[in-house]
């Protein structure tokens, strides 16, 4: 992040169907994209990490972003998933100087970033940013509030159920054996997920295996039947 290069002759079609900017002009685009840099990133790259200066801010053009927290107790915990088209390091919109989480590449990614200073500019000229970007941290705080509920009430098979449910929904890629994950993700991201220990995540895969729910090889899960998945998440008794 620190290295990332101007780029002054990005194409504006970057950012054309992009929610903060889609209603923009040509030219406001034009504006934008000038005062962006690029960076492209190898998987498991910090991006930034929990705590420091908040000092830019980023659109995920390409891959997936992994946002974790460390909790009191000094555990790592995954809170939640960017897919690329959406902005993130947005401590500002959050009333932060410092950003609130790390922000870990899950494969490899390309980037745009600005400093935080254009923030108040951006929200005030650009018609559309303001009320999008708001409405993108409404749906991660709600997210992440739901996540909370679902540790503290929901049973350990119920919590991975959603986890791989949510995942397929957000970044889900149609196969022959069903909907797999569209970037790499283990047994012990799982974990971090859902508040559980790896050997049970462990546990739980290997008997979905069995019963043809999923499958998984090396930092790959597909879900073959995401209607059974449905119906574990959605169990009451």
């Amino acid at each position: 992040m620190r290295n990332a290069r101007p780029q002054s002759r990005l194409d504006e079609s970057l950012l054309t169907n992009v929610p903060p900017f889609s209603k923009l002009e040509t030219r406001q685009i034009r504006e934008i994209l000038d005062l962006a840099s690029s960076r492209r990133y190898s998987e498991g790259t910090t991006v930034f990490q929990e705590g420091e200066d908040a000092d830019r801010f980023f659109m995920l053009l390409d891959g997936y972003i992994r946002v974790v927290r460390i909790t009191p107790g000094g555990e790592q915990v995954i809170a939640l998933h960017i897919p690329s088209g959406q902005l993130f390091g947005i401590a500002k919109a959050l009333g932060h100087t410092t950003y609130p989480a790390t922000a870990v590449t899950a494969a490899e990614s390309i980037a745009l970033s600005w400093p935080t200073r254009l923030w108040e500019q951006f929200v005030t000229e650009y018609d559309g940013f303001a009320s999008e970007t708001y409405k993108t941290v409404g749906i991660r705080v709600a997210e992440m509030n739901n996540r909370i509920m679902e540790m503290a009430t929901q049973q350990v098979e119920q919590r991975i159920a959603k986890s791989l449910l949510r995942l397929i929904n957000q970044t889900g890629r149609k196969v022959a054996t069903g909907i797999e994950i569209d970037f790499p993700i283990t047994r012990q991201d799982l974990s971090e997920m859902t508040g559980s220990t790896l050997h049970t995540v462990s546990r739980t895969l290997s008997a979905w295996e069995k019963q043809g729910m999923v499958s998984s090889g090396r930092k790959r899960i597909t879900v073959c039947e995401p209607h059974e998945l449905v119906l574990l998440a959605e169990a009451t008794g």
